[in-house]
């Protein structure tokens, strides 16, 4: 299989540095005798024509052979075959021809063995699309029609499509993602093997099936891949499965209203969809192996529109005062994140629940929302008032801070130190 060492192949959607240093990869490996192909995700998306931002290499040269040729690298799997070279600044994993057998726990093979034929290399892979190697000088190995199924807009697996759910279940959730994400069709028969495995998926770890889920909600169709989740039957078989029925209500449908980046307004829909309030949705965040920050972040927004809803149902949702305490409460971030999820919600056809233009007015009047936005502190405040310290100050400075965030009092260092001077003076006449 050729591999020209003088041209290259031009890549149009890799960044130039990374393609060019990538290809003196593989240039090195030719040189010394080996064969070397990118393979995998950077070749089907520079052939769809989508950003490429890895790419991997796949060479006939042992793992030890391929370390013993450059100066610098990481031996990241040395026992599957796997370094990772680091060429001027980038990192490459460059990978030995292998087969794998033996999948007992279906995620990971017990037994490796490296061979020295691009074609048998590419026989282990999911999907036909990422079945696929370039060489230097552009030529293609595709031996299962990975650029054919390309232009179907087809996932499909290589060879038995049950065999490959079998020995990793994880490949099953992907197929879903890579369909939703792209748009794709799943083909007949690699449809009807996930709802004959679908057992199968109670094997993957749940943070492995949430980093597949977090790239569905940040697609372009999660719906879709959410909608696939329930009709193939992996949605029941999941560890920590959501209560979700896939009923096309107003929450759900806001999703595809949401701007990709923010994940968190996807998500707190997708929860407010399935019924879960923040005290439900907080454990199950936590199950699913969200971060810290991640978890904290979407039931925020869940416990805001909590008291949205009490304010409402006090009759002060037309309350300025009100809704200026709730951002103070919440935090401007979290109430800008509760507009987003409200203009998407109308967005979606779903009845107006609040004048969002108003408090979005209202949001953006405010100029202080935190403490540390004071031009005051505690200490100057204890030695104007020459007082000494107690529960008292944290009532005045949020006392303050409200009053700065309504516009009642100015954020200037010495109005707030006469306000409290006159707050303290009427407290204790």
């Amino acid at each position: 299989m050729g591999n020209n060492h003088e041209h290259t192949v031009a890549w149009r959607h890799a960044h130039p540095d990374m393609a060019k240093r990538s290809g003196e990869v593989i240039r090195t490996l030719l040189r010394h005798g080996h064969e070397a192909y990118w393979v995998g995700g950077c070749v089907r998306d520079e052939y769809m024509g989508r950003p490429v931002h890895d790419m991997d290499i796949a060479t006939s040269a042992r793992p030890e052979i391929t370390a013993a040729l450059f100066p610098k690298v990481i031996p990241t799997g040395m026992q599957h075959g796997t370094v990772t070279v680091m060429h001027e600044g980038e990192a490459f994993e460059v990978t030995t021809y292998r087969t794998e057998t033996g999948y007992d726990d279906h995620r990971r093979p017990s037994e490796v063995t490296f061979v020295t034929d691009i074609e048998e290399d590419l026989q282990r892979r999911d999907f036909t699309m990422n079945a696929m190697a370039r060489g230097l000088d552009g030529a293609w190995v595709d031996p299962y029609g990975g650029r054919r199924d390309i232009e179907a807009r087809r996932i499909r697996c290589v060879g038995d499509p049950r065999l490959r759910f079998q020995e990793d279940g994880l490949r099953m959730v992907r197929c879903i993602r890579f369909a939703s994400v792209l748009g794709f069709a799943i083909a007949p028969g690699t449809w009807r093997a996930i709802k004959s495995e679908q057992k199968t998926l109670r094997w993957i770890a749940m943070e492995r099936i949430r980093i597949e889920m977090d790239k569905v909600m940040a697609g372009p169709h999660p719906r879709r891949g959410l909608a696939l989740f329930v009709r193939s039957g992996l949605y029941d078989h999941m560890k920590v499965p959501f209560p979700y029925t896939g009923h096309e209500e107003a929450w759900m449908r806001a999703i595809d209203h949401v701007d990709s980046l923010r994940l968190d307004v996807r998500w707190a829909l997708l929860l407010l969809g399935c019924g879960l309030a923040s005290a439900a949705a907080d454990p199950l965040l936590r199950a699913w192996t969200f971060s810290n920050k991640d978890r904290e972040a979407i039931c925020a927004i869940l416990r805001f529109q909590e008291f949205w809803l009490r304010l409402k149902d006090e009759g002060r949702s037309q309350d300025r005062l009100a809704w200026i305490r709730l951002v103070l409460d919440f935090g401007g971030g979290v109430a800008a994140s509760w507009l987003t999820m409200q203009h998407a919600l109308t967005a979606a056809g779903a009845e107006e629940t609040a004048d969002t233009a108003k408090l979005d007015d209202w949001l953006q009047q405010m100029v202080v929302y935190s403490l540390k936005e004071l031009n005051v502190t505690g200490n100057e405040l204890l030695s104007a008032l020459e007082k000494r310290g107690g529960p008292w100050l944290g009532e005045l400075l949020n006392q303050l801070l409200m009053q700065v965030a309504a516009g009642i009092v100015p954020n200037d260092k010495s109005a707030l130190i006469d306000e409290a001077r006159r707050v303290v003076i009427h407290e204790e006449g």
